[in-house]
């Protein structure tokens, strides 16, 4: 039987800065924050439903990934179905647990605001579930960082906007993109590190399909679009530039990745990748919230 530790190290906490920037910056980006009016009970569901399909993807994932066998050898933290830490039922039960602690508060948000956030949060559990489950996971085949940036970024970001505003913004949208780019960032050094493994195991992620080089150029990329965005961000709200200082806890995962790191340490990359999202978030956040 795996302990609570155990569980909270298979729920992959690294990786929650992808879930708890979106709604922050959202928040920030909407109306009501300019105008003194945000409602808190709201952004705090937003919060709780982002978080939870998190986890949920990431023990969905833990589950589908254990069953098909293709974690057998890893680089990372070792899973609990792989591991034998789990049963793959106990680890399935706790993706759906997650999964309806998210569906619980995103109805109480629908209820308050429109029905039409059902159909958005039923698209956010398909696509959580479909990354790796299913009869064709389209994180087996290159179309990961693609969902998350749409998910994680767009969604997550202008879609909390619009639970304070009640209708989507350019600004919400306009800000959806660097905090998408981060988790595609956080996705992109997670699947340079396991691109070994996940070729032997046969498992198509965009880093296998790609290569190790142009693997490397696309999480520069991405990173730069990344913390250059509120140069376009302050021509709708000025404070934005604020976040341009965040470019400080680029360096150091640049700089690993273009001196090659590999294996275990990618796992650094990893870790700083999150603090950078986290930081961009955090003084975005601030800027946003700070108006005009």
């Amino acid at each position: 039987m795996a302990d609570a530790r155990t569980w909270l190290a298979g729920a992959r906490p690294r990786t929650w800065p992808a879930s708890l920037v979106p709604p922050f910056v959202g928040t920030a980006a909407s109306d009501a924050a300019v105008e003194g009016a945000v409602v808190w009970w709201r952004a705090a569901c937003a919060l709780i439903v982002s978080l939870s399909l998190q986890i949920a993807v990431n023990y969905a994932n833990d589950y589908s990934d254990g069953v098909r066998g293709t974690d057998g050898t890893r680089v990372g933290p070792q899973r609990l179905v792989a591991s034998g830490a789990a049963t793959p039922a106990a680890v399935r039960s706790a993706a759906f647990a997650a999964f309806g602690v998210a569906a619980v508060f995103g109805l109480v948000v629908a209820a308050a605001v429109s029905w039409w956030l059902v159909a958005v949060g039923a698209a956010s559990m398909l696509a959580a579930w479909c990354y790796t489950g299913g009869r064709r996971p389209y994180g087996y085949r290159g179309f990961g960082e693609l969902f998350v940036f749409v998910f994680f970024g767009l969604v997550a970001t202008a879609g909390s906007a619009f639970v304070q505003d009640g209708r989507l913004s350019t600004l919400g949208i306009a800000a959806s993109v660097p905090v998408g780019l981060g988790s595609v960032a956080l996705l992109v050094s997670n699947n340079l590190r396991d691109l070994p493994t996940d070729a032997q195991a046969g498992k198509r992620t965009l880093a296998v399909r790609m290569g190790d080089g142009p693997t490397r150029a696309l999480y520069l990329v991405v990173v730069f679009v990344m913390v250059v965005s509120p140069l376009y961000l302050s021509l709708l709200r000025p404070w934005a530039l604020l976040a341009l200082v965040a470019v400080v806890a680029a360096i150091a995962p640049v700089r690993a990745v273009l001196r090659g790191a590999a294996g275990s340490d990618l796992i650094r990359v990893l870790v700083a990748t999150g603090r950078l999202q986290i930081a961009v978030g955090a003084l975005l956040t601030l800027g946003l919230a700070l108006g005009t």
